[in-house]
């Protein structure tokens, strides 16, 4: 593994103490407002043609309604329905051969699928998910991507951090109440182990800012490489491929032509003339990051991650890894068939494909492929930046304006070489001057619970120990010290508020959003530039913080901050926390390979 990175201080950092927002009035239709928490008098939405009935039910007219009280004005951060509804899935990873695109390569598939099975509840459900390990010299770990995991950190399924991979042969159980609605996916916290297919989707079924007639559900988007990660990311480490190796395709659910044509297909979705859509679009890479656009068709925007958003309309949509948007397609155009473009963004993806393609076509259509000459609308591909000014929450939120963020509450994000023991060269990349490693068999929790707190250093651990508290952070790009390249920052354990974002150096001059920012769990870092970030330290755990370029937070590109301590060992960790450590540590006294790098 890494650890011959070089040993740097452990910095901890304290939170600053402040206050929740009190309930605000939010927008619901033209000229009306109600409470954050509905009631079941809610008037529909401006979209809605019919009015609810008097319990507000969810239907195609009345999408912001939920019932029982519930619906979109709900801010589902302090409230939830509790439904008491157990749904299970059992998901079993295993070595297989597919050929997504034509060409075959060794997958890590799920339930014999790539990508895995489609996990689906409603707001206010328990998941209950078994994970079979049967890979035979792997471990892995199953992370579900944007789950708040409320109280339940021992279920965020990072490895080295709320747990130890969970051993060849060997199950475990994940069991976490559905806090949130919305669209996001799960995938491995193994090393690159995603990127070889331990990817699958998830959908929260709740209420919806705009209406809609048929949920077309999940549609994942993903680099696809010929050569197996495993293979690539020691090559990344020792710098054969400097920017990342270039992707050999882009599947679109799973699927598409080879980048020659001729083996492959594309994917398809039907569509009838008259009817609105919802599409849940998941960018899943490694790397790209994409803009996706549908010809001929604009897209209604209702949510960025599994924040409800006011609606706006747009052609194209900006897609960061690990971002996710919910769209409403309006089928109102001429009966044919179109095409669907992701384009990989200059700057921050590398891919040999420019422009990838599947097809979406109207029952009825003479031809079952568009025209190529409608491929022109595709845009020029360099716009690597969120729509953050475009991002209103649904429900407002508001985050305490009176504070100057002091110069402790930076983290730099760096880039050096190294050498190991063996005087081999290695590439880091680094948060705070740290590149991450956490160590497999002795997880952060397992720290916290043996009131152990000698941390050592490259765990590049945050200690936040005040509930409730406002935390605030801003993540800076040093144009000296790193490549100039975006980098999507994921946050385990929160929506946390995007207050701005921008190039150059933060210094407080700069201009932030306090009156309902944009919440998500995955935001934009500018290439040379800055990104400010608040979140209440209401959820105790241990939460990474990482780029989620798989390969970025290979090299170290992460950090943790070990939240409200104190409160973590009455989470009822219990003991098969202990159990799944107990099986790792056995298998990887004789595992066939060792833990190479940041083990995330």
């Amino acid at each position: 593994m890494l650890a011959s990175f070089p040993l740097v201080a452990l910095f901890l950092f304290q939170a600053f103490a402040a206050f929740i927002p009190s309930a605000e009035l939010v927008p619901i239709g033209e000229g009306e407002l109600f409470r954050r928490q509905a009631s079941s008098s809610l008037t529909p939405s401006a979209t809605s043609t019919t009015k609810p009935d008097s319990q507000c039910t969810n239907s195609p007219f009345t999408r912001q309604c939920w019932g029982n009280g519930f619906s979109i004005t709900t801010n589902y951060d302090s409230t939830w329905p509790v439904t008491n509804k157990v749904v299970s899935y059992h998901l079993e990873v295993k070595n297989t051969t597919l050929a997504p695109d034509g060409v075959p390569r060794v997958v890590y598939a799920i339930n014999g699928q790539f990508p895995g099975p489609t996990i689906r509840a409603s707001w206010g459900d328990i998941l209950e998910i078994t994970v079979t390990n049967s890979l035979t010299t792997n471990g892995t770990s199953f992370h579900w991507h944007g789950i708040r995991q409320y109280k339940t950190n021992h279920m965020d399924g990072t490895n080295g951090v709320t747990e130890c991979p969970l051993a060849p042969g060997k199950s475990r159980t994940y069991r976490f109440l559905c806090t949130q609605f919305g669209t996001t996916w799960y995938h491995s916290h193994y090393s690159d182990q995603y990127t070889d297919g331990v990817v699958g989707t998830m959908i929260i079924d709740g209420p919806a800012t705009s209406n809609y007639d048929i949920d077309l559900g999940a549609m994942p988007i993903t680099d696809w490489y010929y050569r197996p990660a495993f293979e690539l990311a020691p090559l990344v480490q020792r710098g054969a491929f400097p920017g990342g190796p270039t992707g050999s395709n882009i599947l679109i659910n799973g699927t598409n032509v080879s980048p020659n044509g001729t083996t492959g297909q594309y994917h398809r979705t039907s569509l009838t003339k008259g009817k609105k859509y919802r599409l849940r679009l998941i960018n899943t890479s490694t790397n790209d990051n994409f803009k996706v656009g549908l010809d001929g068709h604009n897209l209604t925007v209702i949510s960025a991650d599994f924040v409800p958003i006011v609606p706006y309309t747009t052609q194209w949509i900006f897609l960061a890894v690990g971002e996710r948007y919910d769209v409403v397609i309006n089928a109102n155009q001429a009966i044919d068939s179109y095409w669907l473009h992701v384009i990989p963004q200059r700057g921050c993806s590398k891919n040999a494909v420019t422009n990838a393609l599947a097809i979406f076509s109207y029952v009825g259509a003479q031809s079952p492929v568009p025209s190529n000459a409608t491929r022109s609308n595709a845009p020029p591909g360099a716009d690597c930046s969120d729509p953050n000014d475009k991002l209103v929450p649904y429900v407002k939120l508001n985050v305490p304006d009176n504070y100057t963020i002091p110069a402790k509450s930076r983290l730099d994000v760096g880039f050096a070489i190294v050498q190991d023991k063996a005087n081999q060269t290695l590439f880091q990349w680094n948060l705070n001057f740290t590149a991450i490693v956490v160590p497999w068999g002795t997880p952060t929790l397992q720290y916290v619970l043996n009131n152990n707190n000698s941390y050592p250093s490259n765990m590049n651990l945050i200690s936040l120990p005040d509930a409730n508290a406002w935390s605030y952070w801003v993540i800076q790009a040093i144009p000296t010290i790193a490549p100039p390249i975006p980098h999507p920052i994921h946050l385990h354990g929160h929506d946390f508020y995007v207050l701005g974002a921008g190039s150059g150096i933060f210094n407080n001059s700069q201009t932030l959003k306090y009156k309902n920012p944009p919440r998500r769990d995955v935001a934009m870092l500018p290439a040379s530039g800055y990104l400010v970030i608040a979140f209440i330290t209401d959820n105790p755990g241990a939460w990474l913080m990482h780029c989620h370029i798989g390969w970025h937070i290979g090299l170290g590109l992460g950090a943790q901050f070990l939240e409200v301590p104190d409160k973590i060992a009455g989470l009822g960790v219990g003991s098969e926390f202990n159990q799944v450590c107990s099986d790792w540590n056995k298998y990887y006294d004789t595992a066939l390979f060792d833990q190479e790098d940041s083990g995330l």
